[in-house]
């Protein structure tokens, strides 16, 4: 998102953390809520359109609003949504954007109150290495024909009781109503989510043989030094690397040895 919509987009997110500061707000209820409302706007082109019209008032934005959705979902996703609408956005479909990233982020928040944030940011990222390992797979939950039920029958096989029930639901919607994207890059952006929520980075990182845990604290420590930020390590082993590893954070990729990333790394921090 540019201009406007990044401007908006904060504040909401602004607006999520101060709501569920509160421990009596239900996360996931207002996670499931608000994939509502995202699959509404989705659908209703027209909707949105008026609901990001800069010629309307925000106030009346907001009016629309509360009539449309009282009574349908609760008051806080009534007031996250009419203070979204308040705001500028550079096109409606930022709008729709914006309030399915709510939803992920709720469900977030309601696995970190329990303690599950880090594996789930794990699982999803182990999700996503067994979907690229397995074409058959990505080919079901990617199927055009395939029925909706079917598909969240077969996660439910695959990660029912196996993975955290933020991790499921995460997925689930994701497959479900992917809006356009692939597999792949809604799942890349679900780990982003997650990893901003713990204030991390992710690296991915793959080597030719599992890392020891002396290797990935110091790779992380290595990292976190070049950064300027903590990097959350997700790991991967491929015997091609050889004896090097691969590390890619966002779109940066670095080769190389861990013994002369290593060494790199201390000559810029003595420098």
């Amino acid at each position: 998102m540019n201009g406007a919509s990044r401007e908006a987009l904060a504040a909401a997110r602004e607006s999520l953390n101060s709501l569920t500061d509160s421990t009596s707000v239900d996360a996931t209820k207002l996670a499931d809520e608000l994939a509502a409302v995202t699959a509404l706007l989705d659908r209703e082109v027209s909707l949105r359109r008026v609901l990001t019209d800069p010629a309307q008032s925000g106030e009346a934005k907001a009016e629309l609003v509360g009539r449309l959705l009282g009574g349908q979902v609760g008051g806080e996703t009534v007031d996250l949504v009419s203070g979204m609408v308040r705001s500028r956005w550079s096109s409606s479909r930022d709008l729709v954007d914006a309030t399915e990233g709510l939803a992920d982020s709720a469900d977030l928040i309601a696995a970190e109150r329990v303690g599950d944030l880090e594996d789930v940011e794990d699982e999803i990222f182990r999700f996503g290495r067994t979907v690229a390992s397995s074409p058959e797979l990505r080919a079901a939950l990617t199927s055009r024909t395939a029925r909706v039920s079917a598909k969240t029958e077969l996660l439910h096989t695959l990660l029912g009781g196996r993975a955290k029930p933020a991790t499921e639901r995460l997925v689930t919607r994701l497959v479900t109503h992917p809006r356009g994207r692939s597999l792949e890059n809604g799942l890349e952006h679900l780990s982003k989510l997650a990893a901003e929520r713990r204030d991390r980075s992710v690296a991915v990182v793959t080597s030719a043989v599992p890392l020891s845990d002396g290797q990935r604290d110091r790779l992380a420590a290595v990292l976190a030094s070049l950064y300027g930020r903590q990097v959350h390590l997700n790991l991967d082993v491929d015997p091609s690397v050889l004896g090097g590893i691969t590390v890619r954070i966002g779109d940066e990729e670095i080769n190389g040895s861990i013994a002369d990333r290593l060494g790199e790394a201390q000559r810029r921090m003595a420098g």
